[in-house]
């Protein structure tokens, strides 16, 4: 039945099962409203179609100019899947920028990516040189060596033929890194560096207070 849904179950007894049947996800209510005043089936997503790589001229990377500006992220879930939150130290030369916010039900993995691309977002496009400093594993190796590259080559399947997981997380990183001159460093967490050390305590209060914490809509539509 048409209609907007606040959350992926009620969508889904809506859309499992019936052929044909087409579904959309919207930041806002708004957006989801505006849209069904006047839809556009061309960017519809149909359930349970087989990923499609396509080909798109992204910008070539732009010759850097200007000092580094710093990224400090982390992120987690309490529970794991549960309430998470992610934490943002953005350092521009004297200029400290500090982000943090969270979701309802998600995970430590997504928190992570979640971190990494709220600061990008901020930031904006730049020539200036990025550097992402983290003490996700999963993040780092995932870009640095060619992980993520190599799952949406494949339509987002992994080496040993299982789904890759968080796929709409990497791909927005992806398409970061295809534009911005980006560079991750791995940092040991809970070690005592202060600039991750800011971002764990922001995520976990995040996290734990359980306060004005969004829907991972991602995160949802893959349960």
């Amino acid at each position: 039945m048409p209609g907007t849904y606040t959350n992926w179950p009620d969508a889904q007894s809506q859309v499992i099962g019936f052929e044909g049947a087409m579904f959309k996800s919207f930041s806002t209510r708004a957006e989801a409203d505006a849209w069904r005043k006047n839809p556009s089936y061309k960017q519809v997503v149909r359930k349970r179609c087989k990923p499609t790589e396509k080909k798109v001229d992204a910008p070539p990377l732009k010759k850097t100019d200007g000092k580094t500006v710093r990224i400090f992220s982390d992120g987690g879930a309490i529970g794991n899947p549960g309430p998470g939150g992610y934490g943002v130290v953005i350092i521009d030369g004297k200029e400290r920028t500090e982000l943090q916010g969270g979701y309802g039900h998600t995970t430590n993995n997504r928190m992570e990516l979640m971190g990494c691309l709220k600061a990008l977002e901020h930031i904006g496009p730049t020539t200036r040189p990025l550097l992402i400093t983290t003490d996700s594993s999963y993040v780092v190796n995932g870009i640095t060596r060619g992980w993520a590259e190599g799952w949406r080559k494949r339509g987002w399947i992994k080496s040993d033929g299982k789904p890759a997981l968080n796929t709409d997380l990497w791909g927005k990183l992806l398409d970061f890194c295809a534009t911005l001159s980006i560079r991750f460093q791995w940092v040991k967490g809970h070690s005592g560096h202060p600039e991750n050390e800011r971002c764990d305590a922001m995520a976990t209060a995040t996290a734990r207070s359980g306060k004005n914490l969004d829907l991972d809509v991602g995160y949802v539509r893959t349960l």
